[in-house]
């Protein structure tokens, strides 16, 4: 070893590195910092990730599946009757899945669109000796809001459907934004300062031929503050996200279930359906008194459209046993605990990640012993403090010398991108829908 004139960040007594090896063990430690980050963010993102995946397919499987579940029940009870206007429970089907997957749908309008040409339909079918105008058939919508001709189902299920798909479409969005957030944020590059005190706190020691002593534990704590200052600032928002998420995963279990909207949909429009039937005498004097009285087919028409017609269909439920298994081999309640797992697991993650990696394995930081660790010029004890979490704590840093006027940009987007999901999730939480924003 000889006398270290010609380092730069390394102490410049006796040395046994050349001014390569600085350069190297400088390279060196802002790749083992890098890494050491990206391991641990990793996990969170892929975690969110999968998370999202899975909800996502549970969600398109569940509206498959009730749109399959629907259409073997009806063809099997109105037959030939419901493969001629089958069309119009296909457009409700396409409608959910174009709202859920981001379309600009307005589920209160299309949900009153439907019921107004299913009464359209089936006004035409329970009077078969009339001829029926589209002018006619306008007026006889006009009526839909005063005679109720299908019961209270339209109310209820209008309700039911908002509630569930703004907060299954809002909660499957979270999980795509927090897995991006972590992305992005964890793509680290440390400035110039912060990559001295990251080579004088890992490979310095190597100079000193000091090979087997780790750095202590409050020391490596304050660098790593320092690196991940802006990172730090990311918390307060986060955590506030991940509130937010959980409270729109207790809406999921209870009474925004969308497994336990979707599910039952086919019996909740038969009912419908069965009620009009039940009440088409009072429905179409009603409509006749102010609509005004239709013209009657000629006879051998309208003796033929009756017996096409006729609905004499009793509508029969399916037995619990062939209802289709539940979508993507899960259940809701069981995607949700899980997740709710997971998000518990993530909270203050942004906070805690300089000590974790200060704990980390191959950080191997702190010996039992804190008068035998590395301080950042001896083997000895560190006096020094630990500062704060966050931008505005690092200015008394005692090793990083950090720029506390200069916030890093790419971090406050994410910090904007959480603030609006959360915006979302509250006001999915309180049922009302909310404007989507395009996560690709």
């Amino acid at each position: 070893c000889f006398s270290g004139d010609h380092l730069k960040v390394c102490s410049q007594g006796y040395t046994c590195c050349s001014q390569e090896m600085e350069e190297k063990y400088s390279q060196q430690s802002k790749h083992d910092f890098r890494n050491a980050v990206v391991e641990l963010s990793n996990h969170l993102q892929t975690t969110f990730g999968s998370r999202y995946k899975k909800f996502d397919e549970f969600f398109k499987e569940l509206l498959e599946n009730a749109e399959k579940s629907l259409n073997d029940m009806f063809v099997r009870t109105y037959g030939r009757l419901y493969m001629q206007n089958s069309e119009l429970f296909k457009d409700l089907f396409v409608e959910l899945k174009r709202y859920y997957v981001g379309g600009n749908v307005n589920l209160e309008e299309m949900l009153n669109e439907f019921w107004a040409r299913l009464l359209e339909r089936m006004f035409r079918l329970v009077n078969p000796q009339y001829h029926f105008t589209d002018e006619y058939l306008e007026c006889v919508s006009k009526y839909m809001e005063q005679l109720k001709p299908f019961g209270d189902v339209p109310r209820k299920l209008k309700l039911q459907v908002t509630r569930a798909f703004v907060a299954a479409r809002t909660f499957a969005q979270g999980l795509a934004v927090a897995r991006d957030v972590v992305g992005k944020v964890s793509a680290v590059n440390p400035t110039p300062q912060g990559t001295q005190a990251l080579l004088k706190m890992m490979y310095c020691p190597h100079c000193r031929g000091l090979l087997s002593v780790k750095p202590c534990y409050n020391y490596c704590f304050n660098v790593m503050r320092g690196c991940l200052a802006n990172q730090g600032d990311l918390d307060a928002e986060w955590n506030i996200f991940v509130d937010s998420m959980l409270l729109v995963a207790e809406r999921l279990e209870g009474p925004f279930n969308i497994e336990s909207v979707m599910d039952p949909i086919d019996v909740k429009i038969s009912d419908a359906i069965m009620n009009m039937q039940e009440n088409s005498m009072q429905v179409s004097q009603k409509v006749f008194q102010g609509c005004g009285q239709p013209k009657t087919l000629a006879q051998g028409r309208s003796a033929r459209s009756a017996s096409e017609s006729t609905f004499s269909a009793r509508f029969r439920p399916y037995n619990p046993e062939e209802r289709p298994t539940t979508a993507a081999g899960t259940s809701l309640d069981r995607l949700v605990t899980d997740v709710k797992e997971k998000l518990k697991q993530a909270k203050k993650f942004w906070s805690s990640l300089p000590g974790n990696i200060c704990s980390d394995e191959k950080m191997s930081v702190g010996s039992v012993n804190e008068n035998e660790c590395w301080n950042g010029s001896a083997r000895s004890r560190y006096d020094f403090a630990v500062t704060g979490n966050g931008l505005a704590n690092q200015v008394n840093n005692p090793e990083v010398e950090v720029d506390i006027t200069k916030p890093d940009m790419v971090i406050r987007r994410q910090i904007m991108a959480l603030r609006v999901m959360t915006n979302k999730l509250k006001n999915a939480y309180n049922g009302n829908d909310v404007d989507f924003i395009d996560i690709s």
